[in-house]
């Protein structure tokens, strides 16, 4: 981002403009920000806001390296802890690596009681991290003092738990609190009454809340609220209210209300305040205490730190009770006098001088979107106090020997402080399967590296695999990747880079999809292998299939996704908790073929029509004309075939293709400005002629009401820019797909304007064709070809034989395929200017390029730190997995950063599926049957009932069914080899099949079994 123009470089920065706009990304790009502490935390943190895209950050640090920082910071070398360099330093250039759009400075003055702080004036915000608590005070009095105040930030990791601060001044204004888009209601009805009662259309749900403001347009009747603002109450999910209307005309039809975003202002105290009466986030509602008690323990702990100029040491009994004594004499003083967690205060205690490397990430992403909120007024700030922790770690630990705890001088001393040396080496000994290495599979990376995972000597293996290579766009939120890197594998160059955090990793790296194709390198033999799966997914299918597999094979499986600020985690446990499967989200709604076509009402619809339209003119045609040619490559051949009476597929359309293809550039400007004529013209004519202005319904209503806008046709005008975008983008897609060459001076406005005034534009006929208004059909196959279009064809390709169009070069296009990230290639030109066109014909408010390339790219909005926050909270699950930890340990996680919300909640379950007389199965039993050659499918019925005490009524294979009595010659199946039925490929040496069983009384559905592994020989 070149910050003195104030240009967004899009290739970068795209994912996470739809995330925080330009406004906010304009104002980030102009603050200086100053973060203290270059520990685990401090790093994580600049990382996270230098890849946003701040202009400065001044990163503080007086501390040296040591062996210790080598498992708690990322930017952290060996090299740096043997000469001693200053952890500023050591992570200056890796930190300002990270984007070349950010200036990064270090300092490594003391900051202490006699420092003077005036110089924190140049800087927008300040973070502070491992700073005395005297210290924090004054700084953040000082912050607070300023005019507009500086906003100040405390975070800090000990041990488990995990302690965040905001105070942004007595006000601090907030433009958009959620970052969620203004919602547009469909309006049924307006009551004339006090007040006046709102209703959806169709009942949809409005989503509103009491207190918000709407505008309101395209009201017929009740007029005169159009354009005006309202203040709602929520009435119903389908209705609310506003003020008094029994004055006004009555309601006919029509009309939408627009949510309004109103600024919001929160007010903060400063730190000194707080730390006496905290305003705290609950973050695990099963827990709800848990924040003040924290609060109480940080707070001991910091002024036992500040009497004894020490940490407590790691483990110490004594040092704990000291500070169990402190907790206590300090909750007299705190308003409410809180309860005293007297557990909570002396583990702390004893692992306050540790780090965990997950849960410094998972803060480290939280308050470095408090950091961007701080400098760009964008979403609702955190007030005041947020406490995470790792509580259910401890529970295993509790009977552990404090010589588990101790330092042993290696990177992993801070780790072993919070988790044991035992845990550590089961860390160092795991094999690991993770899939994807975008944004959440670099943090992951990153968190396995800080963890140890798969560095023993004997046993541990970190097996990655990911088929795309590194874009310019997944430089914003991928931090293993820099500019040098695009256009290579992102498996193997994550490797690399997680081998530079921790040389003794051992990682495999694949470029493989996990899919049904690849089961012959991921087979059960390698999920067996595994200790434990994480996937790094941008998609639910995929996640479905690798799920799948690891219910198969009995894998641990922990899943995580993000969207724009919100994150989401899930934890899957065999034989413990439900798999991802076991709960569906409802299908997307896709918009009916009739809005597509012919009634759009909304931006998203003219976007995915203008879409359709590439994918047919640009895609689909070139694709079946090719493949066409292909098979017949003889014109003179396919003539002769279509003569004598044979029906060759597709050979209509292609030979019209054949017929319009044009051989100049200026006809593909001419075929563009046809085009125009057609989609944004003749189109709407058409439509008003099989439904006038005036046309009524059968009972009596109008036709053209919302949400159906009548369309008005659009006379062309060279001189209006969208109309000429669409001629100039169309024309070089078609020059493109025909293999055309163009120059610059093609492309020019003057040779287009006089290609343009040749074109003879037929007037419009209307057609007697049938416009479908159903909403439920779907779009039709196509019609077949009628013996008045195959004489044309005929005629159409003698034609071309004889003026030799049909040699090699005429008989090819080329393909294209959309690509959203290339400005170049004109792509999302085309499919803005038509989508804008189409808007403005159904007079539906356009969208502007960047909205337009979400919708039809269908890019999801991503920010690092909702990526890195997401993988910390995966990585603390992963530890407990390996621990073999109980059902209640487990949390699955929900975040909305914007807002902010996290929310903690227990997995679920997994059921237990009763089938009679004391036989059950949940989803991850599985039934083994051992046959051999001649083993038939009776002898399989026989062996199931004899070794589970139940006889199958039914068996199913996938979704081919086996064995059902009522079909008919099932019966003869029973004699059957397995072999013969099953048709296994030659490698194959078992099949999952489904039994059922008789219910308990006649006439109820058949009881359902689990799976029966079916294994073709003894010995497996």
């Amino acid at each position: 981002m070149a910050t003195d123009a104030m240009e967004i470089d899009d290739a970068l920065y795209s994912r996470q403009r739809y995330v925080l706009g330009d406004t906010a990304m304009q104002k980030m790009a102009q603050s200086h920000v100053f973060l203290s502490g270059m520990g685990g935390l401090g790093v994580e943190i600049a990382k996270n806001i230098v890849l946003a895209g701040i202009k400065a950050l001044t990163i503080h640090d007086s501390k040296q390296c040591r062996t210790w920082d080598l498992g708690t910071n990322f930017f952290v070398r060996e090299d740096d802890v043997l000469n001693l360099r200053n952890r500023a330093e050591a992570t200056l250039h890796h930190i300002a690596e990270l984007n070349p759009y950010v200036q990064v400075m270090s300092s490594t003055d003391p900051l202490n009681e006699t420092t003077d702080i005036s110089f924190l004036r140049q800087y927008q915000c300040v973070i502070v991290t491992e700073m005395k608590l005297s210290q924090q005070k004054k700084m953040n009095d000082f912050c607070h003092a300023q005019n507009p105040p500086i906003k100040f930030i405390s975070a800090d990791v000990y041990g488990i738990w995990a302690r965040l601060f905001c105070d942004f001044g007595d006000e601090f204004e907030v433009l958009d609190t959620t970052g969620e888009e203004p919602k547009e209601i469909f309006i049924s009805n307006i009551t004339q009454s006090n007040p006046g009662i709102i209703t959806c259309l169709d009942n949809n749900p409005h989503k509103l809340e009491t207190g918000q403001f709407v505008t309101f347009r395209e009201i017929n009747g009740m007029s005169c609220l159009n354009g005006s603002t309202h203040q709602i109450t929520v009435v119903s999910p389908h209705s609310f209210s506003i003020g008094n209307t029994e004055d006004m005309e009555p309601y006919l039809h029509g009309g939408i209300a627009v949510q309004v975003k109103t600024p919001k202002v929160f007010h903060f105290e400063k730190l000194a305040k707080q730390l006496m009466n905290p305003t705290c986030l609950v973050a695990d509602f099963s827990k709800p205490e848990a924040p003040l008690q924290i609060h109480i323990a940080m707070l001991a702990l910091n002024h036992f730190q500040e009497s004894y100029a020490r940490m407590p040491n790691i483990g110490c009994l004594q040092d704990a009770e000291e500070m169990l004594k402190i907790a206590l004499s300090l909750s007299e003083t705190l308003e409410g006098k809180p309860q005293v967690n007297k557990d909570l205060v002396k583990w702390l205690a004893r692992m306050a001088q540790g780090s965990i490397a997950p849960l410094t990430a998972a803060l480290g992403g939280v308050a470095s979107q408090e950091v961007l909120k701080a400098v760009t007024g964008k979403f609702s700030p955190l007030q005041q106090w947020l406490y995470l922790d790792a509580l259910e770690l401890v529970t295993s630990l509790e009977k552990s020997s404090r010589e588990e705890f101790l330092p042993r001088g290696d990177k992993y001393d801070a780790l072993r402080a919070c988790i044991g040396d035992s845990l550590c080496q089961k860390l160092r000994s795991l094999n690991v399967f993770l899939v994807g290495c975008g944004a959440i599979g670099c943090e992951m990376l990153k968190n396995f590296a800080l963890l140890g995972v798969g560095t023993d000597r004997e046993r541990g293996l970190v097996t990655i695999t990911d088929p795309d290579l590194i874009e310019k766009s997944n430089l914003n939120r991928q931090f293993l990747f820099r500019p040098r890197h695009i256009q290579m594998p992102k498996s193997c160059t994550a490797a690399a880079a997680t081998l530079s955090i921790n040389p003794q990793m051992k990682i495999d790296p694949y470029l493989n999809k996990v899919c049904p194709a690849t089961e012959n390198i991921y087979s059960d033999d390698f999920y067996n292998k595994q200790d434990v799966v994480v996937t790094a997914l941008d998609n639910v299918e995929a996640r479905r299939y690798i799920d799948s597999r690891c219910l198969a094979n009995l894998r641990p499986l922990l899943d995580s996704g993000t969207m724009g600020t919100k994150g989401h985690t899930e934890v899957i446990v065999p034989h413990l908790t439900e798999s991802y499967n076991s709960h569906r989200d409802p299908p997307e709604e896709e918009i009916p073929f009739c809005t597509l076509k012919s009634f759009p009402a909304a931006t998203e619809h003219t976007i995915q029509w203008a879409r359709d339209k590439f994918e047919s003119a640009f895609s689909h045609k070139p694709s079946l004309f090719n493949k066409f040619w292909q098979t017949y490559p003889s014109a003179e051949e396919v003539l002769q075939r279509i003569k004598s009476g044979e029906s060759l597929e597709g050979s209509f359309q292609v030979i019209k293709c054949l017929s319009r293809r044009p051989k100049s550039w200026p006809q593909c400007v001419e075929l563009a400005r046809l085009k125009f004529e057609k989609y944004f013209n003749h189109k709407a004519l058409q439509l008003l002629h099989s439904f006038p202005l005036d046309t009524r319904l059968k009972d009596g209503s109008l036709f053209w009401q919302s949400p159906k806008r009548p369309p008005f046709p659009i006379q062309f005008d060279f001189n209006d820019p969208l109309h000429y975008n669409f001629i100039l983008s169309t024309a070089k897609l078609f020059a493109v797909v025909y293999c055309i060459p163009f120059t610059e001076k093609d492309m020019s406005e003057e040779t287009i304007f006089k290609v343009i005034s040749r074109v003879k534009i037929q007037e419009f006929q209307p057609s007697n064709k049938v416009v479908q208004t159903d909403e439920t059909v779907r779009k039709p196959d196509p019609i077949p070809v009628s013996s008045e279009d195959e004489r044309n064809a005929v005629l159409q390709l003698e034609t071309a034989i004889l003026a030799s169009e049909t040699t090699r070069n005429y008989l090819q296009m080329k393909e294209l395929a959309f690509e959203k990230d290339d400005d170049s290639n004109g792509h999302i030109d085309f499919i803005t200017a038509a989508s804008n066109l189409r808007a403005k014909m159904y007079n539906i408010e356009p969208a502007d390029r960047l909205k337009t390339k979400r919708i039809a790219g269908k890019i999801i909005p991503a920010i690092a730190t909702s990526t890195a926050a997401v993988s910390g909270l995966v990585a603390l699950e992963l530890i407990k997995v390996v621990g073999g930890y109980p059902f209640q340990a487990y949390k699955n996680c929900f975040f909305n950063l914007a807002i902010p919300i996290i929310v903690f909640t227990e997995t679920a379950e997994v059921r237990r599926t009763e089938i009679r007389n004391g036989i059950s199965f949940t989803i991850w039993d599985r039934w083994t049957v051992h046959g051999k050659d001649d083993f038939t499918l009776s002898d399989f019925m026989n062996a199931v009932k004899e070794k589970y005490g139940i006889e199958p009524t039914m068996v199913v294979q996938g979704v081919k069914m086996l064995y059902v009595p009522v079909m008919p010659g099932h019966v003869k199946r029973l004699k059957l080899t397995m072999q013969k039925l099953v048709k296994p490929s030659a490698d194959k040496k078992y099949v999952d099949l489904t039994v059922s069983f008789a219910p308990e009384t006649d006439g109820e559905e058949d009881l359902p079994g689990p799976p029966v592994r079916y294994y073709f020989t003894h010995g497996n």
